[in-house]
């Protein structure tokens, strides 16, 4: 059985309500979700491995593959148990199909197809970063065209959605992502692993801030690069070591920070100006940080920009978002193979529906 492929355009007028299950396993968080009509959440497990990957300072992959095979299955009971449901009021199983570490999205690919082929459901595969950006659609209403920045552990883009599930990046960085500096910072400032929310809390108490520089890099380009500011920020530690001298965690926290936000924050404004957009979303797992969200909230107030953030529990991996984004591809018909791979290296315009 090799499953349904583009299909021809599926009912979904209302008259009976479309439940997607989805998983997703593409790092170190096991989710199931249950989404109804592709913006009611009806269940939304997830299972986090961040105490098992704290004493490696990073997710390691073989680790995380391994905690994944062992939490799916009493988590997509969970799932089903928590909305109330039956695998007979199902109307599709969607999946992350990348990108993402290889070993973990395998967990969530087999478990998915396993049980879609046994409930004769059709299977769905979808682009995460499509579904940090769709996560919005289950709290907000979406106006097209918008911009979308994206910032979390591996990605950091400004993508612009031209209409509904039409991608194309405008923006990324060309090195480390934004979550990648945060946790190398941290590191270098002997914090716990995710150093995300250790920087953001420090940042908030720092009274005076180390002067670190902004990468702006070209005029017109709405690309980023955090590798300079982490260089920088080790440049001052290693000095400061040398000299004997005590530096604050919290001023360099805010001054790495800082540098940071108004990179992320004037890029993505002067992309909305530019393209007409008529909001600004945020998605990924750095849209929890709070001075992320204060910024781009007083930005976007004087810019007259509407902001769409989606709440905390809905910013780090979960399968909720996964199944919105997997509503687009249910109503057009487009359903994957049996046989589809997990691709961890998935160009999010190439998802496009």
């Amino acid at each position: 059985m090799r499953g349904f492929h583009m299909s021809k355009q599926v009912s979904t007028d209302g008259v009976k309500p479309v439940n997607i299950l989805a998983v997703e396993t593409s790092c170190d968080e096991t989710s199931v979700s249950i989404v109804r009509d592709g913006k009611e959440i009806l269940a939304n497990v997830v299972s986090s491995q961040i105490e098992t990957h704290q004493r490696f300072g990073g997710v390691v992959p073989e680790v995380a593959s391994r905690k994944h095979v062992e939490s799916i299955t009493w988590i997509l009971e969970e799932a089903l148990e928590k909305a109330g449901l039956q695998p007979e009021d199902l109307a599709a199983v969607a999946v992350t199909q990348g990108p993402g570490l290889v070993g973990s999205l395998l967990v969530g690919m087999v478990a998915a197809k396993a049980f879609a082929c046994a409930m004769e459901l059709p299977l769905i595969g979808v682009h995460h970063i499509a579904g940090h950006i769709y996560a919005n659609q289950l709290v907000h209403e979406l106006a097209y065209p918008f911009i979308a920045l994206v910032v979390s552990g591996g990605h950091t883009e400004l993508v612009l959605v031209e209409s509904e599930g039409q991608f194309r990046i405008i923006g990324q960085t060309r090195d480390d992502a934004a979550g990648e500096a945060y946790d190398k910072v941290a590191r270098a400032l002997q914090l716990p692993y995710p150093g995300g929310p250790h920087i953001d809390r420090l940042a908030h108490e720092a009274v005076e801030a180390v002067t670190l520089p902004r990468a702006w890099l070209e005029p017109d380009s709405y690309d980023f690069s955090f590798s300079g500011l982490k260089s920088a920020v080790l440049a001052v530690l290693n000095q400061a070591n040398m000299k004997g001298i005590a530096i604050e965690p919290a001023a360099v926290a805010k001054g790495f920070q800082d540098s940071v936000i108004d990179v992320l924050v004037e890029k993505a404004l002067r992309a909305v100006q530019a393209y007409g957009a008529q909001q600004l979303v945020l998605a990924g797992g750095v849209a929890a940080n709070k001075g992320l969200r204060a910024r781009l909230t007083a930005r976007c107030a004087e810019a007259g920009v509407p902001l769409l953030a989606p709440p905390l529990s809905l910013c780090t991996d979960n399968a909720a978002m996964i199944a919105a984004a997997a509503f687009l591809k249910y109503r057009r018909g487009q359903f994957a193979p049996f046989d589809m791979k997990a691709e961890p290296l998935l160009k999010l315009e190439a998802w496009s529906v």
